[in-house]
């Protein structure tokens, strides 16, 4: 199968199953027990206040037609308006998505590159003390959830060695970056704002480092056990009874193919990496879409949960699209 034919079998599988996801959402929100809009309400509304409401939000309409106008608004981009002000959610989703966004990339890159490093330097010294330690210090960070380990680290960080702020996203003192992209990092960067790039990496250390830090051990982990397999291979062995030096074998030939789970990996944390910036945000006080939805919760505004929620599966589903194809690029043995 060439390539350009399982791009296209990935993305009329892909498309069906985002259509479940859509489904579910819609029909979770509404078998939820309680009213939604006398939910909304936590004092005694007059009956035409109720009514104006529901027909604001269009609650009054028939379930099917609501699930119909669901999906339309999905495919025009709207995901509904907000049950505080009637304001539509995208606008929300737009001003959070970008810090959500960079801590994710941060925390993501952490994990990789660490995970990798220690779980290349696991396998090299297999069976040693090093091995022994890498392993357990996996199993720890994997363990441990990531708002102890947050609230762990401002505690140190913040409020014993004052170094390191224990929450916000930008020094409330300073204006920060205009906006281009919406990560600060790279706004800093493009306007040459060097101030600003230094406070934006000093408070976005912490919460990235700290979620990091939780998905550290299943990479460590992954790359330990493919090098392990990769080094017993035969091109290896062959490598090997060549003369070629240790560095080379182990970078240039074991990484090299013990890389491509990985890659697979990284798309598949993408929704744990989600659902672990929703507690970190929180307890960073981060002004991402986590801290937005735990605020949608507190406040009962259900579209606006649901808008969230459905934003976070579409990016979930096309973020795995990708991985899957740039796997089967790597790969060709995938699409046979």
């Amino acid at each position: 199968m060439s390539l350009k034919s399982y791009v296209t079998s990935r993305v009329l599988l892909t498309i069906p199953m985002v259509f479940l996801l859509l489904t579910l959402v819609f029909v979770i929100i509404r078998v939820m027990p309680g009213d939604p809009a006398l939910l909304h309400f936590e004092r005694h509304v007059s009956p035409e206040v109720l009514a104006e409401f529901r027909r604001r939000l269009g609650l009054d309409l028939p379930i099917w037609q609501q699930y119909i106008n669901y999906i339309a608004g999905l495919f025009r981009g709207d995901f509904g308006i907000s049950m505080q002000d009637y304001s539509p959610i995208i606008q929300h989703l737009h001003a959070r998505f970008p810090a959500t966004l960079e801590l994710s990339i941060y925390s993501g890159l952490f994990a990789v590159v660490f995970g990798v490093i220690l779980g290349v330097i696991s396998a090299r010294k297999y069976d040693t003390t090093t091995d022994h330690s890498i392993r357990l210090l996996a199993i720890v960070t994997y363990a441990i959830p990531v708002f102890f380990l947050g609230m762990i680290f401002q505690i140190i960080f913040s409020v014993w060695l004052r170094i390191l702020p224990s929450g916000l996203r930008f020094d409330p003192h300073y204006t920060p970056p205009p906006t281009i992209t919406g990560l600060y990092t790279i706004d800093s960067l493009l306007t040459g704002n060097i101030w600003a790039f230094g406070i934006s990496i000093r408070y976005l250390l912490l919460p990235s480092v700290t979620l990091g830090i939780i998905l550290l051990g299943i990479f460590i982990r992954l790359t330990r056990t493919n090098m392990l397999e990769t080094q017993q291979s035969d091109f290896v062995m062959s490598a090997k009874a060549r003369g070629l030096s240790s560095f080379s074998i182990t970078y240039r030939y074991s990484l090299k193919n013990a890389f491509l789970p990985i890659l697979t990996m990284i798309g598949i944390q993408v929704a744990i990496l989600l659902a672990g910036a929703v507690l970190t945000e929180t307890t960073f006080s981060w002004p991402g879409l986590g801290t937005y939805l735990v605020d949608r919760i507190y406040h009962r505004d259900y579209t606006a949960i649901q808008g969230t929620v459905v934003f976070f599966a579409i990016m979930v589903a096309v973020v795995t699209l990708a991985v899957d194809i740039l796997y089967a690029y790597f790969d060709p043995r995938i699409r046979l």
